[in-house]
């Protein structure tokens, strides 16, 4: 089965900050798709979120040769995932990197959820508590697992899921991209079937936006429309951190589509 894949993405600042620390970016020929949200205040923030997209991006436009980004050492995934990680570890460091060169920045620090998208399928991969869901049908999955320190109590069967949502401590991860010289992102590898949107997102949009209205607002023919009622619902929800949001659909292609190769919406675009 072929696809079209149409994508759309909106970053705001939301109502409580002073700068926005998120990045997101995307490249549909090249079929990679990336939301960043930096952490280490301010400056560092937004410096380590926007290295992490350029890098990610920029690897996947001027070489796709796993190797070269030290895939090889991934097992148990496709070697899209694997490429999709080693470009993962380059972007871990090239922040650490310019955080040791610059000391009113050490320390900066990012997650990441990336998705590299090849025909009919998909791999995703994530550190930190930014997180993809999949919308099938009206139906909301979330594919991540959140790198925090809530999240772990959770999995260990040491708090409830509903206490980890009104923790204080929500906001402490326990991986990130930068922090240390190597980081190991979760992989995994999917299908698409016709009319899927993915989204990807901040958590300062994640613990604000419930699952009925994602799937609400990407049910509409317009994805930019769909983004900015998401960032909508997320101030209206209570949002005090900033808000992104990046939407990727799978729709079926024609042969008319097939034969000339389309694409829905602009090839490239980035927040930074």
């Amino acid at each position: 089965m072929s696809y079209i894949i149409q994508a759309a993405g909106l970053t705001d600042i939301g109502l409580v900050r002073k700068n926005n620390e998120d990045n997101f970016g995307y490249d549909l020929r090249q079929g990679i798709f990336v939301v960043c949200d930096g952490m280490g205040g301010q400056q560092a923030g937004e410096l380590a979120s926007k290295i992490a997209v350029d890098t990610i991006l920029g690897y996947y436009h001027d070489a796709r040769d796993a190797s070269q980004a030290g895939a090889s050492q991934f097992e148990g995934v496709s070697q899209r995932a694997a490429t999709l990680a080693g470009a993962i570890q380059l972007a871990n460091q090239a922040i650490h990197e310019a955080g040791a060169r610059d000391i009113t920045v050490a320390g900066m620090g990012s997650t990441i959820v990336a998705v590299a998208v090849e025909g009919n399928l998909f791999s995703i991969a994530n550190v930190g508590d930014s997180r993809i869901y999949l919308i099938r049908k009206n139906e909301v999955a979330q594919l991540t697992q959140d790198h925090s320190l809530v999240m772990e109590q959770v999995r260990r069967g040491l708090m409830t899921l509903e206490e980890a949502e009104n923790s204080k401590m929500q906001n402490v991860i326990v991986r990130a991209l930068g922090t240390d010289e190597t980081v190991e992102p979760d992989l995994a590898d999917h299908e698409f079937t016709s009319e899927d949107v993915l989204l990807l997102c901040s958590d300062g949009f994640s613990r604000y936006v419930k699952e009925d209205k994602m799937a609400e607002a990407v049910n509409q023919e317009s994805l930019d429309q769909a983004c900015t009622d998401l960032i909508e619902a997320a101030k209206a929800g209570g949002s005090d951190d900033n808000i992104t949001c990046l939407l990727i659909r799978a729709n079926s292609a024609s042969w008319k589509d097939r034969f000339f190769g389309r694409l829905s919406g602009p090839g490239q675009k980035s927040s930074t």
